[in-house]
């Protein structure tokens, strides 16, 4: 993969806490501007991804919000 392949991995979910999408780690600012930015710049970028991506340890961990049960089906 060159620098300027995108790093997506086609699990675009913004984490409400973090900020970060949980497939390739970058800010919603971040993938808007993937194509504007300059070969250095997405290189600089991807080289935190890695770390952003690991300190998002499980959704449950990082995901504030409450989750919602639903009702058991009646058989």
């Amino acid at each position: 993969m060159t620098a300027a392949a995108s790093p997506c991995v086609s699990i675009c979910v913004i984490d409400p806490v973090t900020g970060f999408c949980i497939g390739c780690g970058r800010t919603g600012e971040e993938i808007g501007n993937w194509t504007g930015y300059s070969e250095a710049e997405k290189l600089a970028l991807r080289q935190v991804l890695p770390a952003r991506l690991t300190a998002m340890t499980s959704r449950a961990t990082r995901c504030s919000v409450p989750r919602r049960r639903g009702r058991a089906r009646e058989a």
